[in-house]
């Protein structure tokens, strides 16, 4: 019985780490899209040639 208590809280751990690691990994992408965007409207802005998209 203690056996399966072991095994019950060594799979429950490794669930907890990667559905934090999973978090983690969200906040950074959204991190990086919100700097990828921020530098794609400073490149745009810095540029001395301005393009007009149709759209």
């Amino acid at each position: 019985m203690g056996s399966l208590m072991l095994v019950c809280a060594v799979l429950a751990s490794l669930a907890l780490g990667v559905l934090l690691a999973y978090g983690i990994c969200q906040v950074m992408f959204r991190v990086f899209r919100v700097h990828a965007v921020a530098a794609a409207k400073e490149r745009v802005s810095n540029s001395p040639v301005r393009v007009a998209v149709e759209g």
